[in-house]
């Protein structure tokens, strides 16, 4: 399924997966969007969704994630993919439940860049706890409306 760039989340549901899919154009270079995904002290500044990330966002890293939908949770998140301007995957979980995300940055001929995010949850668990997990889509919104305010206040 493509991803709309409008900043409205699709969400779709099977048995064993959720996906949540957001896209938003953004009026900034790849590199400036990037700079701020990769900056995990200066994520709760811009960004209202997020309350803490700790650690260093880089390929192989391991960062620590608390958002404002969960707060009293904190993700542990492993950077799997990791290329700079381009694409980042973070990943956690196991087999029985597993959350994926994936950032992808797209640049524009006019010199815009269209950011698309994508969330699945899925695994062997998620039946049985589905009910009980937040609807992502408004904080996905969210998190994309900040991130297009700041790179382009700062562009």
């Amino acid at each position: 399924m493509a991803i709309q760039t409008d900043g409205t989340a699709i969400t779709t549901h099977s048995a064993f997966r959720i996906r949540v899919l957001v896209g938003i154009t953004v009026r900034a270079a790849p590199s400036a969007i990037w700079a701020l995904l990769t900056n995990a002290q200066d994520f709760p500044r811009w960004n209202s969704t997020v309350q803490s990330v700790q650690g260093k966002i880089a390929a192989g890293e391991t960062i620590l994630l608390r958002a404002t939908i969960t707060p009293e949770r904190t993700f542990k998140l492993r950077v799997t993919t990791f290329a700079p301007n381009e694409h980042m995957v973070w990943q956690d979980g196991t087999p029985l439940f597993r959350g994926v995300r994936q950032y992808a940055l797209t640049p524009r001929r006019s010199g815009a860049t269209d950011v698309t995010m994508a969330e699945t949850l899925s695994g062997l668990m998620l039946p049985m706890i589905a009910r009980s997990l937040p609807d992502q889509g408004p904080s996905f919104e969210r998190f994309l409306a900040d991130l297009k305010a700041e790179a382009e206040r700062d562009s």
